[in-house]
């Protein structure tokens, strides 16, 4: 009977995931991180101390990179849509796009063209153009493979586990790797240019490998026929941008977490450098940004059923803020600021929050695809995850810019690798704190405005299933 009712409920596009697929989907997201979580911690230090512009100019330059996305993710959504590729509609660029991607991160760390922003500007468009080009169908890929909410869960925490340890790995890993490589010994000099560009080498080289692995282990069950999006046409991302709210308020929640947590990671090796004064210590900071979630993502659809979706946003959160409020306490205080076991736990538990936070957050991606198929009857998975992309994108151009203007505003002196004035190291603070909290401020209020619950999702998914059957 059980069995009987199992069948029935995949035959409506309520399918269960094994184990491996979960972690196969997931390490996609690993593949993606190893290399743009080290485009988002480590870049702007590479171009400022070790490629040789400006904090002003690099901080432009993501700038104008995240305005060339806002017109490339749309375009890149629609051909997703309309196309079917023999090898998968999303699946697919899985295959196509990682070469590219893997040799355009390499390009960016290599210093062939020291200081030239020519050379900065051509290699991280293109880095991010192909990123967006397996990024875009790899979330819509997510909502291909189930209807079901408690696996959506399931395959999110999973895959937030796998995204994690890419961000464990390129906290932690990379400035070893890099350390290890230079010349110097030190990852912030010039003399380190060609360890950057070993590093970035190995780590390109195991996402493209994984990238494999993850097209290895979907498969795509839960999509529109041919017929019914052969007319998605690039202007339907605005017209469902304005007639599904779920939809807003989620791109909203994007763009302000995504800053949130690319102003901090770009200006935490600076805090851990040059507040602290301790580099050594660098690779364990930036691994408990990616720590807890080894410790709470396996854990996300239990709170979840405990104390519901919305409360588990708030709790979260409110804890993220916290880890901040504590960490800003202990940089204030001289006494306290070079206790590095005290920022480590205040690490710790501002991590922790922002992990489930935004972690879970691309749960609700699914949510607003189906939301949309019932009221349209499409399900335009690839125009919903550009839209995302796009505050996604913003929020990154945001924490790629803020940084960047910030120190150039508080006198930031790139040639000196030991000390920076008090005025710069308050300007780090404020990039590592008081901004990202104020962000998390307002994200808490976006997430307020969600309304699509559980047992609302189920009800929409069935009822889209029976008018396909």
């Amino acid at each position: 009977m059980n069995k009987e009712i199992s069948t029935n409920n995949e035959s409506k596009g309520f399918y269960k995931l094994s184990q491996l697929q979960r972690i196969g989907f997931g390490s996609g997201d690993l593949a993606q991180n190893l290399i743009y979580q080290t485009i988002s911690m480590y870049l702007l230090l590479f171009y400022t101390n070790v490629f040789g512009i400006s904090a002003a100019s690099a901080g432009v330059m993501f700038l104008i990179v995240r305005i060339v996305d806002v017109i490339w993710d749309p375009i890149v959504g629609t051909f997703v849509d309309k196309n079917n590729p023999k090898w998968g509609k999303y699946r697919s660029y899985l295959l196509l796009g990682g070469l590219p991607l893997a040799g355009f991160a390499i390009l960016c760390f290599w210093n062939g063209f020291s200081g030239s922003l020519l050379y900065a500007y051509v290699t991280y468009v293109g880095l991010s153009m192909l990123y967006t080009l397996i990024n875009v169908p790899y979330g819509a890929l997510n909502a291909s493979l189930t209807r079901d909410t408690d696996e959506v869960t399931k395959l999110t925490s999973t895959r937030m586990f796998m995204a994690n340890l890419g961000g464990l790995a390129v906290g932690y890993g990379v400035p070893i790797f890099v350390k290890y490589f230079s010349a110097d010994g030190m990852i912030n000099s010039q003399a380190s240019a060609e360890a950057w560009f070993i590093t970035m080498t190995i780590y390109a080289i195991m996402a493209l490998v994984l990238l494999v692995f993850c097209y290895s282990q979907t498969k795509e069950r839960v999509v529109m026929d041919e017929e019914e999006t052969k007319n998605v046409k690039v202007s339907d991302l605005w017209t469902e941008f304005k007639r599904n709210k779920p939809l807003r308020v989620l791109a909203y929640f994007f763009i302000t977490a995504f800053a949130m947590m690319a102003i901090g990671n770009s200006a935490g090796s600076y805090y851990m450098i040059y507040n602290v004064q301790a580099p050594d210590m660098l690779p364990y900071f930036m691994a408990l940004g990616s720590l807890p979630a080894f410790i709470f993502m396996p854990m996300v659809p239990a709170i979840k059923r405990f104390i519901g979706k919305k409360n588990m946003f708030y709790v979260f959160l409110t804890i993220a803020i916290i880890g901040m409020l504590m960490l800003y306490i202990i940089s204030v205080i001289p006494s306290l600021k070079t206790e590095v076991w005290l920022v480590f736990i205040a690490q710790f538990i501002k991590s922790t929050g922002i992990i489930v936070a935004t972690g879970y957050m691309w749960a609700l991606v699914p949510e607003v695809i189906s939301y949309g198929e019932y009221t349209t009857g499409r399900r335009i998975s690839g125009i919903v995850n550009a839209l995302t992309g796009i505050f996604y994108k913003a929020g990154m151009a945001l924490g790629g810019v803020v940084p960047g203007l910030v120190l150039a505003y508080v006198g930031f002196n790139k040639d000196n690798s030991v000390m920076q004035s008090s005025t710069a190291e308050q300007g780090i603070l404020w990039l590592v704190v008081i901004i990202p909290s104020f962000l998390l401020i307002i994200a808490m209020f976006i997430i307020s405005n969600y309304d699509l619950d559980d047992n609302e999702l189920d009800r929409i998914n069935r009822e889209i299933e029976e008018k396909h059957q």
